[in-house]
């Protein structure tokens, strides 16, 4: 009986994080530049990094330390768009950020740096990203209200009954009225069976300074750092040092087949690390482990749900990855308008975020975060006098 709980428990611990986000991801490969079958080759490698990374920290620490891809990074990817040099300069830009999560856990100093970074203005920035995916429910509505409405009600209805299984609903809601809706269309043309698709990295400026530094950003700030704090509310202390060096390398194996980033899980990992995942605290690494092994089941759907994907119309599953995001949007909003004294700052940030604006080739994320930060040091000088 306890190990049908330990399983059960980690199952759904996978499927809650999987069908949350997963839509999420596709948008945001899409966006810079993945083809369908590159876009289907990311989100498998990045379902077996974060499988495998499960499985060995939850192994060999005992606690329930669990991976997951970079949520909110995956919606910075869809706001950020297009970059020059196109998806190998996208590539190259996630092997950047690998190299960056693994010498976060060799150089102290650079999660100092990190740290550094003033947590109103992160997430100020992560809300601007966020903002545009958190509007396709509302578009996608108004354009595709037949295969919209289903999963729309049926996340409205379970935000009060079970909040927890909201949005995973909704995906099944979706995929079941797109499905429905492919039999009259044409159906299906793509592959439906995993595979891999190699891309051969290369690096530019603007990839770098658009992609790289706010994906690392955000990923520490909104992933890894929570991800501790969630740990440490149920009484486990994160093995910082090697959870990064496994996330890096993760991130590092999973670039050139087109995945982003893995980090450590914030919100699914309070599902395996919480007296209901099991009583025993001693125990519920267990859950994680079992968790770990459902991302490697999942990912063997990765070409079928990405070919599914991208045979809907415009914003249909675009609108249904941004109510996965809204929870996210509420909490940075609420996080970066907190402290009087960054308000305007983290307004600001914001504002530039959301904007989209693209000037020398670099993103509006980087240019949001430095005028969030310029406009701080003025103020805070101001301030001083």
């Amino acid at each position: 009986m306890e190990r049908w709980h330990v399983a059960t428990s980690g199952v759904v611990t996978a499927l809650v994080g999987f069908a949350s986000s997963a839509l999420v991801v596709i948008a945001g490969l899409r966006a810079v530049g993945a083809s369908t079958t590159e876009a289907a080759s990311g989100l498998l490698a990045l379902s077996l990094a974060q499988g495998v990374g499960t499985l060995v920290l939850s192994h060999r620490h005992r606690i329930p330390v669990l991976l997951a891809w970079s949520t909110p990074g995956a919606a910075l990817l869809a706001s950020a768009g297009h970059v020059d040099g196109g998806w190998a300069a996208a590539v190259g830009a996630f092997l950047v950020v690998g190299v960056l999560i693994l010498l976060t856990a060799l150089w102290p100093r650079l999660g100092t740096l990190i740290a550094s970074i003033p947590p109103a203005l992160a997430q100020a920035m992560l809300a601007g990203v966020l903002l545009e995916l958190c509007l396709a429910p509302v578009h996608g509505a108004i354009a595709h209200p037949a295969l919209l409405a289903p999963p729309l009600l049926l996340w409205l209805a379970l935000l009060r009954w079970a909040p927890r299984w909201a949005v995973p609903a909704a995906f099944v809601a979706a995929m079941v009225t797109l499905g429905l809706w492919l039999t009259q269309h044409g159906g299906l043309s793509g592959p439906l069976l995993p595979r891999v698709e190699l891309t051969a990295p290369t690096l530019t400026g603007g990839a770098v300074l658009t992609l790289a530094l706010p994906l690392y950003v955000v990923t520490m700030a909104s992933q890894n750092v929570p991800g501790v704090a969630v740990l440490a509310s149920f009484g486990y202390e994160a093995p910082w040092r090697p959870a990064m060096t496994t996330t890096g390398i993760g991130t590092i194996a999973a670039a050139c087949l087109g995945g982003h980033a893995i980090n450590l899980a914030a919100i699914t990992a309070a599902l395996a690390a919480s007296p209901q995942a099991h009583p025993d605290p001693e125990r519920r690494w267990r859950v994680a482990v079992a968790a770990g092994w459902t991302y490697l089941v999942l990912a063997l759907g990765a070409a079928a749900l990405t070919t599914l994907v991208a045979a809907a119309p415009a914003g249909v599953a675009t609108g249904v990855a941004g109510l996965a995001l809204l929870g996210t949007l509420a909490a940075s909003l609420g996080a970066a308008l907190t402290g009087e004294r960054d308000r305007l700052p983290a307004v600001v940030t914001f504002v530039v975020a959301a904007s989209g604006v693209t000037a020398l080739g670099i993103g509006a994320a980087f240019w949001a975060l430095l005028a969030g930060l310029v406009l701080r040091v003025a103020t805070t000088q101001r301030a001083g006098r």
